[in-house]
Formats: C-alpha cells, structure tokens, sequence
C-alpha cells in the first residue's frame, strides 16, 4: 500500500478537463490571415475624333456633356460639334473615366487628332491594404449627369492647369448655334444675360436682337450725350467665319478656278402654273411650288445629256484628266438657313414623281432649318439648282460646285404682258433659267441644247407627262 500511494504523488497532475484547449503558453500561435487585393491595370487611352466625311478635316466644339472624372461607357454622349455643314453628337467608344478635355468650347478641333483622354477599366479601382480587409460600401463613381464643378473645386482635386482651363470653357451658360455666338460677339453681349426662347434653353437670333433692343432703348438717352465726333468714327469689329463659312471661303475659291460658261433663257410658265394651281385643290397634304416641275425637266433632260451630270478628275502629272459620267441624277438644292447656306441632295430624283420630289424637298427643308441634315443628305450631289428666285432677283450668275460641271441658276415668277399666236395682248407668266458649266469641257452648244431642251418639257407639260417613267 505505501508502495502504491508513493508511486501516484509521482504522477503528474491530471489537466482540467472543463479547459477546450492546453495552456497559453504551450498553444502555437498561427498566422493571421489577410485579403490582398491589387489595383486592376488601367490605361489612359485618347479619344481621337472621328471622321464625319465629305472631306471634312475640322469641326467647331459647340458643347461638352462631360467633365474630367466622369465615368462614361459605350455610346454615351461626349460633346456636340458642329461642321461646315451640319451638327453632330460624338460618342464614346470605350468605358473608363474622362481625364483631360482636350478642347473648350467653340474651339475648332481636327479630325483624327485627340478630343478627350480616357482611363479605360474594368472594374473601380481599391486600394491595396496589408490589414486586415474592413468591407465597406464603395461610393459610386462620378456620373456625367452630377452638377458640374466649379474651378476651385477641380483645384482642389489636383487637376492640371490646362485641363481646368479647358473645362472652364467647356460650361457655356446657354446653349447657342456658332452663328448665334458670333452675333453676340458682334453685338458685344454676354449669352449668360440672354433668356433662350428654343429647345432646351437654346439662344437663338431674335433672343439676341430682342435683349440688344432692350439694351439700347435704356441706354438711349445717355448715348444721345456723345459728340459728333464720336459718332461720325467708323467702328470695326474682327470677326471669326463660322465652320460653314470657313467651308464655302475654301469651296468657292477652288471652284472659280473653273472657267465658267454663263447661258440664260426665258419660258413661259403659265401651263405649269395652271396645273400646278390644279394639284393643290386636290392634293391638300403637300403644297406643290414650281421647283419639282423645274427639277423634273432638269432630270429627263440629264437622261439626254449625261455629260452635264458628269464630274472632272484633274489627276496629275502622270495621269491625264478625265471625265467621270454617273448614272443616277442626284440633284441638289442651295437652302438659306439660320447657319447658313447649305446644298442638301435628293437621290435618284429620275425614279420619283413630282408629288415624291415635292415631299423629298419639303422634309430637306425642315431638317435644314433645325440643323439636323446627316452626311448621307449633304454628300453625293451630281448637278445643282438653285433657287435664288424665291427670295427675289430675275437673273443670276450661279457658282459650279467642283464636284460637277454645271449648276442652274432659278429667278422669280413674273406677270408680263405678251403677244399670243394671234397677235392679242395676254398675260404670262415667265421664269428665268440662267445656267453656268464648266467650259473645259462643256460647249456652249452642249448647254443650249439641254437649256432649250428643259424649257420645251416646261413650257408644254403634256410632253413632259408623257416621258414619265
């Protein structure tokens, strides 16, 4: 017995069985375990501008709908620029956050060069931490459609100098035409003064010249004070041209190196104006004017004389010049607009009737005016009319476009009297073709011809009628 409780003092103690795991002391620690999560690779990309065609090489930015950190993705809209020939909304083609604006507004930019910067990622970017990971809510990226910042803000968050310059002129206070800015600059008035009356707040011209008005009539009296002297001084001002004013600066001096060959003639109206006056009673919908019977009689008279609807190749040196001759009869239109003048183009006009060619100009008119005319309307013309006879003038002396080799020059309707096959005084109604094509290689009987050729289909609307297809 004293041998055994001698041998369990020896033993070592028993370890409490209510402990879940050994003493402190004894437990391996074991290595904490964190979240590491790098940056994703991201890549600065510059947007350059695209080409917008017919030969366009620069447009004027009109407005910017983004600013530096704003996150975009496909298609959104980036700013609205405006050509020598009509406006258009630029797109984005990647997703990622703008970095640098590379123009302002009303700034010209060149195609093919960089509009804007890019940073082009997949996913938001999170810091790289060596702790353990506390997850939280990340805040949402900035979008386009926040309120803009103001300069000092941008300071703040440590953009460059030129790309806040850039963007304080990106925030014009209204919106407005480049033909609009440049009567303000003329008119030397502020757009912020100036309540836009059109769509979405947008200035247009009678806003400019109402606001001038009020302007003037308050200051009247104190301008009455001035001296003689000082309104005898002549006053000038330097203007910019505007985009399509640019354009047709550079058209017109490349097409009066065309040696030009003038031919006018005078029809007799009145059988068009009879069936004309006809048609509207019974065709309410589309008001018919004298312009699709002329364009019409242009038309078949092409199909006669393809060489007018051709178009000159100079070539080089080594390539000899020659004549392109093209089957379909796109004919254009000169249009006064509030930006200026345009040359829209109906396609194929042999295949529509006067009723189709009626609406065609129509629907080109109101698009003309609003500015919305697309590439595919403006491009592709083979002969042009002009009607410079529905705001007034009975001879004129019309311009080729480079890319044809004749052009038709429309005056005014006038009442005469004249001589009838029996030698009675009645009254006619005639219209004045004037006619200018290029005299290297058009002849002038060539465009006699056709000018006489026009006239019979006019002047006798039954033949016409009858070469309908």
């Amino acid at each position: 017995m004293n041998v055994l409780r001698q041998c369990i003092r020896t033993l070592a103690p028993i370890p409490n069985l209510g402990r879940c795991c050994p003493p402190k002391s004894s437990c391996r620690r074991l290595p904490q375990r964190t979240i590491h999560i790098s940056t994703p690779l991201a890549e600065v990309k510059p947007f350059l501008l695209p080409d917008i065609g017919e030969g366009i090489k620069e447009v004027q930015i009109i407005q910017w709908f983004v600013e530096p950190e704003a996150r975009v993705e496909q298609f959104d809209k980036l700013c609205e620029v405006q050509s020598d020939k009509a406006a258009a909304e630029i797109t984005s083609r990647f997703d990622g956050v703008v970095k640098k604006l590379h123009y302002g507004a009303e700034d010209m930019a060149l195609v093919g060069k960089p509009l804007c910067d890019i940073d082009v990622q997949n996913d938001s970017a999170i810091e790289e931490s060596s702790t353990p990971v506390q997850v939280a809510q990340a805040s949402s990226p900035s979008s386009p459609h926040q309120p803009q910042k103001t300069v000092n803000q941008h300071q703040q968050d440590g953009l460059d100098k030129s790309t806040i310059d850039a963007l304080a002129k990106s925030q014009p206070a209204s919106l407005a035409t480049p033909a609009v800015r440049g009567l303000l600059k003329e008119l030397k008035v502020d757009i912020a003064n100036v309540s836009g009356t059109g769509k979405d707040g947008r200035v247009m011209k009678d806003d400019v010249y109402r606001y001038v008005k009020l302007r003037d009539a308050s200051t009247g009296s104190a301008r009455s004070d001035s001296s003689s002297e000082e309104r005898e001084q002549q006053v000038e001002t330097r203007l910019k041209l505007s985009p399509i004013q640019s354009q047709m600066f550079k058209t017109m001096t490349r097409s009066l190196s065309i040696p030009h060959f003038l031919y006018t003639d005078e029809i007799n109206i009145s059988p068009i104006s009879a069936i004309r006056q006809r048609l509207n009673h019974q065709f309410t919908s589309q008001r018919l004017s004298y312009l699709p019977f002329i364009m019409k009689a242009v038309s078949l008279a092409l199909g006669e004389f393809p060489l007018l609807n051709s178009r000159v190749e100079v070539g080089d040196e080594k390539d000899p010049p020659q004549l392109i001759r093209r089957e379909k009869h796109n004919l254009g239109i000169a249009m006064d607009t509030p930006l200026g003048l345009v040359v829209p183009n109906i396609k194929n006009i042999s295949c529509l009737s006067i009723i189709e060619i009626a609406s065609e100009i129509s629907r080109l008119q109101i698009l003309a005016k609003a500015g919305k005319l697309s590439i595919s309307d403006l491009t592709g013309g083979t002969f042009t009319v002009s009607n410079i006879g529905s705001i007034g003038g009975t001879y004129v002396a019309p311009v080729i476009v480079q890319s044809e080799v004749a052009i038709l020059g429309v005056g005014k309707v006038r009442t005469v009297p004249a001589f009838d096959e029996q030698d009675r005084v009645v009254k006619r109604e005639i219209l004045n073709l004037s006619w200018s094509a290029d005299h290297r290689v058009v002849d002038g009987a060539t465009m006699a011809r056709m000018a006489e050729r026009v006239r019979e289909l006019v002047e006798d609307p039954g033949v016409m009628m009858a070469r309908l297809r």
